[in-house]
């Protein structure tokens, strides 16, 4: 049997912890309860916006860090060069994320939004930040290459600060008067992308590098993968569910006041979603990645850096306006999505011959990883 279908069958789900088999559980709690507190707790929202990080709520700056710096920690970097190597899965990530992506986002905007502008604008920004953050925890439920992962946000990282503000003008202003729609402009400055990335994906790079390299340096990789990891690994889970909450407590009011704009916004979504993860997934296997690479292509495909969406809609049309609204309401689509997808990918390995690309770990660090971080 294979470990997927062993996992689905039950026989791994037996041995893991309490919040692993339960994290779609705590991934609703933690969006109800930061919703609810965000609608009950007068001045919440205030609180929590009066120190920024990188023009995002400190709070939910640190939970993103500690959410990223296990899974970074994990990264075998000796072996990325299997990576780098592999022209198949990098021309179909570049292609799917900076072409197919944000082409599909505007059809969507359009076609579903017409008769709402702020709302239409806020979700073509979402198609153009490509995601750098959560994908990793998203590919590492899901058993994706990890060292795959780490390549494909490093390139998405690399082409935000070079492509975004470009193609927010195109895709706002220029294509738009191609075919006959209003116009709309984006003030964003590639500083203020680069920041944003330094900040997301270069602290905990940085420190999972060095985590790794000085840990095996002194105690050796057996000890490393075996001891060190499993007992970090549940932190990456902790730095979501607390981003989660985070997240939803300051934007609890607009979401729960507006209930219908949520709906209109959400559709859109759901579909972009959908067909980005499906597509990629499928485009994966059909040009010959393995199923590790196949499922790492298809969530960095399909996630989008919200963080960044948000904080760009802020500073170009403040706080209340319905494009950062939009932006708000992608997470609350997101994160219960691509979790359902988790599980689909993990079904769907059944379909992938048991020879192909590497898999993210082997077998002596295999049940570490199982009861650190899988969760079907």
């Amino acid at each position: 049997m294979s470990a997927a279908q062993d996992t689905l069958d039950g026989g791994v789900a037996s041995r893991l912890s309490t919040l692993d088999r339960l994290l779609p559980v705590w991934i609703g709690a933690a969006m109800v309860l930061g919703l609810l507190a965000g609608r009950w707790i007068p001045g919440l929202d205030v609180a929590l916006e009066s120190i920024q990080l990188d023009g995002i709520s400190l709070p939910i700056a640190l939970g993103l860090l500690i959410m990223m710096y296990p899974v970074l920690a994990k990264v075998r970097y000796d072996r990325l060069d299997t990576v780098t190597g592999d022209r198949r899965l990098l021309v179909s990530s570049l292609v799917l994320n900076w072409v197919l992506g944000p082409a599909l986002m505007f059809a969507l905007a359009w076609l579903m939004l017409p008769d709402l502008p702020e709302y239409r604008t806020g979700l073509i920004i979402v198609g153009l930040a490509r995601c750098i953050a959560m994908v990793v925890i998203w590919n590492d439920l899901a058993c994706g290459d990890r060292e795959a992962a780490a390549v494909l946000v490093a390139l998405n990282s690399v082409f935000q600060v070079i492509a975004f503000a470009g193609l927010g003008w195109f895709y706002l202003d220029v294509l738009p008067g191609w075919l006959g729609l209003s116009q709309d402009g984006l003030d964003v400055s590639p500083w203020q992308i680069a920041r944003s990335v330094l900040i997301f994906l270069g602290i905990p790079l940085v420190a999972g590098y060095l985590t790794r390299r000085l840990g095996e340096r002194a105690k050796g990789r057996q000890w490393y993968e075996s001891r060190f990891l499993p007992r970090i690994g549940p932190w990456a889970l902790y730095g979501l569910l607390f981003t989660i909450v985070m997240l939803f407590a300051l934007q609890g009011e607009q979401i729960t006041s507006r209930p219908w704009d949520v709906v209109r916004i959400a559709l859109p979504l759901l579909v972009y979603f959908a067909v980005m993860w499906a597509g990629s997934f499928l485009m994966g296997k059909a040009v010959g990645l393995g199923y590790a690479r196949a499922t790492t292509l298809a969530f960095t495909a399909a996630g989008n850096n919200f963080e960044l969406a948000i904080a760009v809609a802020v500073a170009t049309y403040g706080v209340t306006s319905g494009q950062a609204l939009a932006g708000v309401v992608g997470p609350l689509i997101e994160v219960p999505v691509l979790v359902g997808l988790v599980y689909v990918s993990l079904w769907a390995r059944r379909f992938f011959p048991a020879a192909g690309d590497p898999e993210p770990d082997d077998s002596s660090t295999k049940d570490a990883h199982d009861s650190a971080t899988r969760t079907t």
